[in-house]
């Protein structure tokens, strides 16, 4: 019965999401509901303990919640001043003689740059992709999944920052246990894309350029991780490399990078209309001061540590380190900013800049920090004020506890590969790799310490498979699909994908089985 109620809130946003249908904040925020209620009724918790531990779980999700608030604000600003169309054009003349090649640049190399830097796949590659001539299908898709891989490293690492500090880890240590997995996971992805577009005939055309992709993606996420400098800009890097090597593999075959045969007289306006560098002028800049204040030992000291802004909120609990002047949520507002003499947007855009902003930021800002509440009221749930702080009454009441005991004893040494699936569906229901790992993280670290298994991999596994979970994200997928106004293939897609995101994930289970 503990165990019951304990899933129950996770099963009703469940039940919302896929049956009723709702929005991630609406069903995010009726199961903060109930597990305060839950904590209250049945397990020892005052409404005080329930309510502090949500602030504190809105807070620890800055690092996600206001990365999502500030990056919605920079691509507004892209999108109002014309910019991002520009780069749309550009982007839309790579590689268009090798089908390959073009959708391993797009999707995965540009698709887990933008992704790293707060921009989003879903909302601006699908138009791409039905411009170059591909179906709703495959447009709505191949966005949704080419950055999977990397999505730990989403929004400038956002998720490896949240994992690091739920797990105690340093940002180093937690990225050298999920780059172990980046090779497999990336070739893996790169197959699976080409499966989407032809079948098993589309894998064994592009097997090498796709090898090529997914590994380089891969190793370079590992080379990074152990150099353990700028780790925040994996995604950033291994974009990069991975267009970088898709253009060698082009020029060894003789093949041209670019070609404008495909770009319409209104689209070479729009080029005519701002120069290629002043529309990437917030993206370059942003990218640049990131690489400074990791690179630059005295810029990253002052700001991650010396300037680390930690608040106290759990009576007796470890402070929070906010460090909002080294977070890439400031820089992205600052970067944006910076820009402005360069783009010089009118005040019509400005009040088009705003008036967007408002419209599109605030739910999935609160939906970000609503499962941070929920993960937050769960781990603190048994606890009540004591002369020293909060104090466990006893360890029956707490829900963590409970599903820890109750998994090693059901799973026993099974559990790290059940993890992954676990973090699947942690994906699906929240939309967020950050928002999973809150959720699971402590969790996971009881349970492994229960079966003396290694807690680090065991939620990596699980973090890496909520990442895996954009591919079936019904708001995500939905969010495609609006960009080219084909509102309704989502659930074809989701249809389809659902299998392959199965595979994936029981790929990165028996990795995470075999180094837990």
């Amino acid at each position: 019965m503990s165990v019951l109620l304990t899933l129950v809130p996770v099963i009703v946003v469940l039940i919302l999401l896929v049956w009723a249908k709702w929005s991630a904040d609406l069903s995010g925020f009726v199961g903060w509901v109930l597990t305060v209620l839950v904590a209250f009724l049945f397990f020892n918790t005052s409404l005080q303990v329930g309510l502090t531990a949500s602030v504190a779980g809105i807070v620890a999700s800055f690092p996600v919640s206001l990365m999502v608030l500030t990056s919605i604000f920079q691509i507004t600003f892209l999108e109002s001043t014309g910019a991002l169309k520009r780069i749309v054009v550009f982007v839309k003349t790579l590689a268009k003689n090798d089908q390959v090649v073009q959708i391993m640049i797009i999707n995965m190399g540009i698709g887990t740059l933008l992704v790293a830097v707060g921009a989003t796949p879903v909302s601006i590659l699908p138009p791409i992709m039905l411009a170059l001539g591909y179906s709703t299908f495959v447009a709505v898709a191949l966005p949704a999944i080419g950055f999977d891989s990397l999505c730990t490293y989403a929004l400038l690492g956002a998720p490896l920052v949240v994992f690091a500090d739920m797990t105690g880890t340093s940002i180093n240590d937690s990225a050298l246990v999920f780059s172990q997995f980046m090779p497999i996971i990336s070739t893996m992805i790169g197959f699976g894309m080409l499966f989407i577009v032809g079948g098993w005939s589309k894998v064994k055309e592009g097997f090498i350029p796709c090898l090529l992709a997914g590994l380089t993606m891969g190793f370079t996420a590992m080379l990074v991780a152990h150099i353990g400098k700028g780790i925040v800009l994996t995604g950033v890097i291994a974009g990069m490399a991975t267009v970088l090597m898709m253009i060698l593999y082009l020029k060894l075959k003789g093949k041209p990078l670019l070609d404008r045969s495909c770009v319409t007289e209104q689209e070479k306006e729009i080029e005519r209309s701002m120069p290629l560098m002043k529309a990437l002028s917030p993206w370059t800049i942003l990218i640049v001061a990131c690489l400074i204040i990791n690179f630059w030992p005295p810029f990253y000291n002052f700001l991650s540590k010396d300037l680390a802004m930690a608040v106290q909120i759990i009576p007796g609990g470890k402070p929070i380190n906010t460090r909002m002047l080294w977070n890439a949520y400031t820089w992205v507002i600052i970067s944006t900013l910076l820009a402005v003499p360069f783009i010089k947007p009118s005040k019509a855009q400005w009040k088009d800049i705003m008036s967007k902003w408002w419209k599109r930021a605030p739910r999935p800002t609160f939906s970000a920090m609503i499962f941070f509440a929920i993960a937050y009221v769960m781990i603190y749930s048994g606890f009540a004020p004591a002369a020293e702080g909060w104090a466990l009454s006893a360890p029956d009441f707490n829900m963590i506890s409970i599903l820890a005991v109750s998994s090693a004893n059901f799973f026993q040494g099974l559990y790290p590969g059940v993890a992954a699936f676990l973090g699947l569906l942690g994906g699906f229901v929240s939309g967020s790799e950050a928002s999973a790992i809150a959720l699971f993280t402590k969790y996971n670290i009881m349970t492994s310490g229960i079966l003396k298994v290694n807690p680090l991999v065991v939620t990596a596994g699980t973090a890496i498979a909520a990442g895996l979970a954009s591919v079936i994200s019904p708001a995500k997928l939905q969010n495609a699909a609006a960009t080219i106004d084909s509102i309704g293939v989502e659930s074809k897609v989701i249809k389809i994908v659902l299998p392959i995101a199965l595979v994936f994930t029981l790929v990165a289970s028996i990795l995470t089985l075999i180094w837990a």
